[in-house]
């Protein structure tokens, strides 16, 4: 088809033509800019005064879409008043057909993401966390993906597109794109996994490939985790059905080993004293469980004798702290009756 010329565009309309069609572009400006005010500030006010969400995002989502839709169709109804050739109108009103399907698909998109969001994004009074905090996002993400597909298979059948050769066209190559996109396919079957398993939670702490932190958002692809070093790592989903995940947040107690070493020199008796100190830690820290422990003398090593302090910490106390206080009580009581802790040393013998 060759392209259209200025004589197409500009012959055969009275002036009063395109004076009628600048008019309704002008009212449908004015109409949408006063549908923004409208909706931004008086249907926003009589929303907010409702007990549930739903209106208010539909109202704020619904706002720009609207504008958009209502400014489409005024291009729509002010060239209805103008007179082209057959080969014009043609094109323009696939444009139109094309604009008024993308536009619609827009609005449905919005209101169906705010609603979903308004009903899935809701809190328990209490504060608690719950499993709709991690669907949201996959949620959210799929119904947008079924709706802009649908509305873009609609405006290309408008645009005058063989819409079932071209479903037909995929069907053939959607072997090689199942192999390019098989990654993908990998995340969205781990999202699946997460959501159904249910191994940890928005919020959990989770230790997984040597990143240690905290769930911020779990999506269909991927998930997002706030280490505890700062950065935010993004790990594709997949990784949770082929990895060893440790949820640290579900945990009823933390366990906390450690190795010490006292030097040759100590004798039997400091030896029990060493081991009747860090039993009397365990019985005196609240934040312990000292029903669950284990301190025992568990080898000569080369350099040392080895004592094995294990202990648990309570879920609900601050681990770090803990673990601070108990190890300084380890040094000053240590250091109070005498003890003395080894490291490596080498010693040399003449004769």
């Amino acid at each position: 088809m060759s392209l259209i010329s200025w004589n197409d565009l500009l012959l055969g309309n009275l002036p009063e033509r395109w004076l009628q069609a600048t008019s309704i572009l002008l009212l449908g400006w004015l109409l949408a800019k006063s549908i923004s005010w409208f909706g931004s500030v008086i249907l926003l006010k009589l929303a907010s005064r409702s007990a549930n969400t739903v209106d208010d995002a539909l109202v704020v989502a619904l706002r720009r879409p609207v504008v958009v839709l209502v400014t489409v169709l005024s291009f729509v109804v002010g060239y209805q008043q103008l007179q082209f050739t057959e080969r014009v109108d043609l094109w323009m009103y696939r444009v139109f057909h094309v604009a008024v399907a993308l536009a619609v698909t827009w609005t449905f998109a919005r209101a169906m993401d705010a609603i979903i969001h308004a009903f899935l994004g809701s809190r328990k009074a209490d504060g608690q966390r719950s499993d709709k905090d991690q669907l949201i996002p996959a949620v959210r993400s799929g119904v947008k993906i079924l709706i802009w597909g649908l509305g873009v298979v609609v405006a290309l059948n408008n645009a005058g597109y063989d819409v079932s050769a071209l479903l037909a066209g995929i069907g053939i190559g959607g072997l090689a794109l199942a192999m390019a996109a098989k990654d993908s396919v990998a995340n969205i079957f781990g999202g699946i996994t997460v959501f159904t398993d249910k191994p940890f939670r928005t919020g959990d702490r989770i230790r997984i490939e040597g990143h240690d932190g905290v769930v911020q958002e779990v999506g269909i692809r991927s998930t997002r985790i706030k280490t505890l070093q700062g950065p935010t790592v993004v790990v594709p989903n997949f990784k949770f059905t082929d990895s060893v995940v440790e949820n640290v947040t579900m945990e009823p107690s933390r366990r906390v080993a450690h190795e010490l070493g006292l030097v040759y020199e100590t004798s039997p008796a400091k030896m029990e004293e060493a081991l009747a100190i860090l039993n009397g830690l365990v019985n005196e820290n609240q934040m312990i469980l000292t029903e669950e422990r284990s301190v025992s003398f568990t080898a000569f090593k080369d350099f040392s004798l080895g004592i094995q302090f294990i202990y648990y910490i309570r879920k609900d106390a601050d681990i770090f702290a803990t673990q601070t206080r108990i190890h300084l009580e380890i040094m000053r009581r240590f250091a109070a009756a005498g003890l003395e802790f080894a490291y490596p040393t080498q010693v040399e013998y003449s004769r």
